[in-house]
């Protein structure tokens, strides 16, 4: 059972690309969760998985669920339930944790409740190694590497359309917290301000953005130097998620992504520097799987430069990592430099 992977909520709709992914490269796995009956009919296509039922209330059931593994994956939302009880347990075993949270308070619980105790356990603490807070902070690390300081980190997230899972749902009513953004190297309360239209460039084309500042604000925001961070979502997908009518994504290829694409465009400035990087891809809750998988091939490789709790963009090389990635799951275009005005 060496580097046997433990999934929590291995049901769940992101899970599932989770746990596909994992098998695919070989790793013995744990399917973990509270509902025995989902973990049964997961096992199936999994047979020579474990099936571990366990509950955040349980600690004792949390224990003997992760007992065998050498890392546990939480990706059972809302995070503001569940990220506390199983790192709580990834300590007491001494096994490694990562999660995928847009929740920005979620985050900032983490590294001020575990930065010490994960620290002095010698194991890695990562929360949001997903679209939303992973792929912004790799895609910012990757284009400043060589900057000592920042002033601003733009993050432009373009969606065609955004058919939210039950888990999101549920995040968006247990989230009541005010979104923070960062403003003159502070966190700070976001501010009501006006609409602007991007050019995300095919397949999504123009789209109206507003500010929604999600996790990748506190990850980005924990390790490098830089004044300002603002996150713009495009407004159609979010008409998409606060309407009660729009149904959960549907599968349309051999790997259950759906049909929506999403563009991930950061730019970075310093001084009178301008870089610009821009992720391309099909399904946002997909694409968390290459992600978090590739997260894990490279703590078991050795390639984490710490412990503690820390982000992806932190603890790897962000460049190397996303080249890594294959285009089949996500695009990266090379960076682009300019001069401003």
């Amino acid at each position: 059972m060496e580097n046997t992977i433990a999934i929590y909520g291995a049901y769940g709709h992101t899970g599932k690309f989770i746990v596909a992914e994992l098998y695919k490269q070989g790793y013995p796995l744990i399917l973990s969760g509270r509902d025995h009956e989902k973990l049964t009919l997961l096992n199936q296509d999994y047979p020579k998985a474990i099936l571990k039922a366990a509950d955040i209330q349980d600690p004792a059931s949390l224990d003997t669920a992760f007992s065998k593994a050498k890392i546990v994956i939480n990706c059972a939302g809302p995070f503001l339930d569940t990220a506390d009880p199983i790192i709580q347990s990834a300590l007491r075993l001494g096994i490694h944790y990562i999660d995928l949270t847009a929740e920005q308070k979620s985050v900032l619980d983490i590294f001020e409740q575990f930065s010490n105790p994960a620290k002095l356990a010698e194991i890695l603490v990562i929360p949001a190694a997903a679209f939303y807070g992973g792929l912004g902070d790799l895609l910012s690390t990757a284009i400043t590497q060589d900057w000592d300081q920042i002033d601003e980190i733009n993050l432009y997230i373009g969606l065609d359309s955004w058919h939210p899972t039950k888990g999101t749902r549920l995040t968006g009513d247990r989230n009541h917290y005010t979104r923070l953004t960062l403003k003159d190297g502070l966190l700070q309360d976001l501010q009501p301000g006006a609409s602007l239209e991007w050019d995300f460039k095919n397949p999504i084309g123009i789209k109206e953005v507003v500010a929604l500042p999600l996790s990748e604000i506190i990850t980005i925001s924990r390790h490098l130097k830089v004044g300002n961070i603002n996150t713009y979502l495009s407004q159609n997908s979010l008409d998409d998620l606060r309407n009660a009518a729009t149904p959960e994504p549907k599968p349309t290829d051999h790997k259950n992504r759906s049909s929506q694409h999403f563009c991930l465009e950061v730019t970075a400035t310093k001084e009178n520097i301008k870089r610009t990087i821009i992720a391309q891809g099909q399904d946002i809750y997909a694409v968390t799987a290459p992600l978090v998988v590739e997260t894990v091939n490279r703590i078991l490789s050795g390639k984490a430069k710490k412990t503690g709790v820390t982000t992806i963009g932190e603890v790897f090389d962000a460049a190397d990592f996303l080249k890594s990635l294959k285009e089949d799951d996500i695009t990266i275009s090379a960076i682009e430099e300019s001069k401003l005005n």
